[in-house]
């Protein structure tokens, strides 16, 4: 097994990568992570990635789609690969087998870099094998996993790469995530002609945030509140003052702080700003627009005024974030 970094980039090396597939695992997470790697070797000309998937006792499984893999069984690996994902279902049952988390915890032990896809971030919680990390999941089980593993620093970003664990929302976050592992393997231009291979608009970064709807970040919020971000998302160009959207709604501006506050661990202007800095952010990386115009687009008086706040925000200027930070 090799001891190269997620960050090292080593063009001679071929990487062997496992996938442990869990009965009701979501098909199209596990195509985003692994089609990627192929891709990979398909674009460089020889094999710069070696999958195999697994699965306990080498049985085959089903996905939630009703479509069945044949993995080999863990018993057939004769040495660790370099890097493992787990691939499981949204809602795992309620025990892990004895087998795959011993040879996980094994693994983890050795170095071997793991990573959790869909409910595999859950299951490697449930080992452990997060404590300390920084990891993220799909975002309907943020609530339930954040009571249950307080030793995990739960993110609610598209995919989190922390030392040797990565773990990701699921779904095409996946495919983000592995185009960004074979950036940091093998560089960006191999990691651009996967994502035009895909047709892909651009390849998100992992630090941008998982799209939760509004009425589930606010299920158990007052109608009043939900109505508020909604008026914010709607006036990005021309932002509405704490008071205009409190006349709005008809309620007081103390009231309007006091519900943000509560369910939102924010202030009004707080979080309108962190709205038009959040959309402003992806129009830089999306667009070629001048930064001047995107300050206009996104409420903000002056290019000099949308720089100081931009970079109070994310700690680099709106021109860093174009050039890659």
């Amino acid at each position: 097994m090799s001891d190269a970094s997620i960050t090292s980039r080593s063009p001679a090396l071929t990487r062997e990568v496992g996938i442990v597939v869990m009965p009701g695992f979501s098909l199209l997470a596990h195509a985003c992570a692994t089609e990627p790697l192929h891709v990979a070797n398909l674009l460089h000309g020889r094999t710069l990635y070696r999958l195999t998937s697994y699965s306990c006792g080498g049985e085959a499984v089903t996905s939630t789609s009703r479509q069945t893999l044949a993995p080999a069984a863990l018993d057939d690996i004769t040495h660790y690969p370099d890097m493992v994902l787990v691939c499981g279902p949204a809602m795992l049952p309620s025990g892990i087998p004895d087998e795959l988390g011993g040879w996980l915890k094994r693994l983890a032990s050795s170095g071997v870099m793991i990573g959790g896809i869909g409910g595999g971030t859950e299951a490697l919680a449930r080992l452990g094998l997060l404590d300390g990390y920084s990891a993220t999941l799909p975002w309907q089980r943020f609530e339930a996993f954040a009571a249950a593993h307080p030793r995990v620093r739960l993110s609610q970003q598209l995919f989190e790469i922390d030392r040797d664990r990565i773990t990701c929302g699921g779904g095409t976050a996946a495919m983000d995530m592995m185009i960004t592992l074979v950036s940091n393997h093998h560089g960006p231009a191999l990691a651009t002609r996967i994502s035009e291979y895909f047709v892909m608009e651009r390849i998100r970064m992992g630090d941008e945030p998982q799209q939760i709807p509004l009425r589930s970040r606010l299920s158990h919020a007052p109608q009043s509140l939900v109505e508020a971000v909604q008026l914010m998302e709607a006036n990005i160009e021309e932002p509405l003052t704490t008071h205009e959207l409190s006349e709005h709604l008809g309620v007081s501006r103390r009231q309007l702080e006091r519900l943000f506050k509560k369910y939102l661990k924010s202030v009004p202007s707080r979080y309108y700003l962190d709205l038009r800095l959040q959309r402003a952010r992806r129009m830089l990386r999306e667009s070629d627009r001048p930064a001047g115009e995107i300050a206009l687009q996104t409420g903000f008086s002056s290019a000099a005024h949308f720089s100081t706040a931009y970079r109070n925000h994310f700690g680099i200027t709106p021109r860093e974030e174009r050039l890659g930070g």
